[in-house]
């Protein structure tokens, strides 16, 4: 991985995952600089090694890579201080991982950023299984574009998207998805404790078995999930009876009308920010 100077804008959760799975790589922490409000978030950063900032436009000015990761709301607040503060851009590669801000926004409020991607991330790069999608113009630097995917491939997987209005499916499909599977898991927890289990056991068959589901679908490529699904369904057995409820309450088409939901809601907050 090419090594260029980076300050990270805003130092959360999804900032926090990126730095730490770079420097899991062996990425040069004083090539790393963070800001943040946040003296203790600034502490807690500067303990691992990494450079601490904080004012934005200064932090700005050095680096070769900029990565916004403030929340949507605060975008418009965050670029104005840039931009009054004569950061120039035109040289530097802007990468957002805010959600809902396209890269027309991001061109208005940074106007000499000529070099933008877009990335949605998810939670799980906080444990290093991450999935990533990411975005940008076609004119993209070939090398900036690489720069950007090996970026996120520190603490996941990545794809990119064609268009820009599928980075909206990809906020539902992985953006948003930890949440549906945790859903899943903790109500299957609390149908197990009602039968008598204890919290900690009902979690540990949960959790190993979701993993194990997890870990087949990935090292069984060629196998569809329908077959995956079929493979431990035996026709009048007890996993037959369990997808049973599921069809009566029709599953498929909630999952479908939670997707559309999702994406819908992401497509207003476009709007909004």
């Amino acid at each position: 991985m090419q090594q260029k100077s980076i300050c990270f804008i805003g130092g959360g959760n999804m900032a926090q995952a990126i730095i730490l799975g770079l420097l899991k790589t062996g990425y040069p922490p004083h090539l790393i600089t963070v800001c943040d409000p946040n003296a203790d978030k600034l502490f807690y950063f500067a303990k691992q090694g990494v450079q601490t900032q904080p004012n934005n436009a200064v932090a700005a000015q050095q680096a070769d890579v900029v990565l916004l990761a403030v929340k949507p709301q605060l975008m418009a607040e965050v670029c104005q201080h840039l931009t009054q503060s004569a950061v120039d851009f035109s040289h530097k590669l802007v990468i957002s991982i805010a959600a809902g801000i396209s890269l027309a926004r991001l061109s208005a409020l940074l106007p000499s950023a000529t070099q933008v991607v877009r990335i949605m991330p998810n939670t799980p790069a906080l444990v290093s299984e991450g999935m990533a999608g990411l975005y940008a113009s076609p004119s993209l630097d070939i090398e900036l574009k690489t720069f950007a995917e090996n970026l996120l491939s520190a603490v996941g997987k990545t794809c990119w998207v064609e268009k820009e209005e599928h980075m909206h499916t990809v906020t539902a499909a992985s953006g948003s998805s930890p949440a549906y599977f945790f859903l899943l898991m903790e109500a299957m927890q609390n149908a197990i404790t009602d039968l008598g289990f204890d919290q900690e056991t009902a979690r540990l068959l949960i959790q190993q078995s979701a993993l194990g589901a997890a870990k087949m679908v990935i090292e069984n490529p060629e196998i569809s999930l329908t077959t995956l699904r079929e493979n431990v369904t035996s026709k009048g057995g007890t996993t037959a009876a369990a997808l049973d409820i599921f069809a009566q309450h029709d599953l498929s088409t909630t999952v479908q009308q939670a997707i559309h939901a999702c994406i819908q809601r992401s497509q207003e907050m476009e709007t909004l920010f």
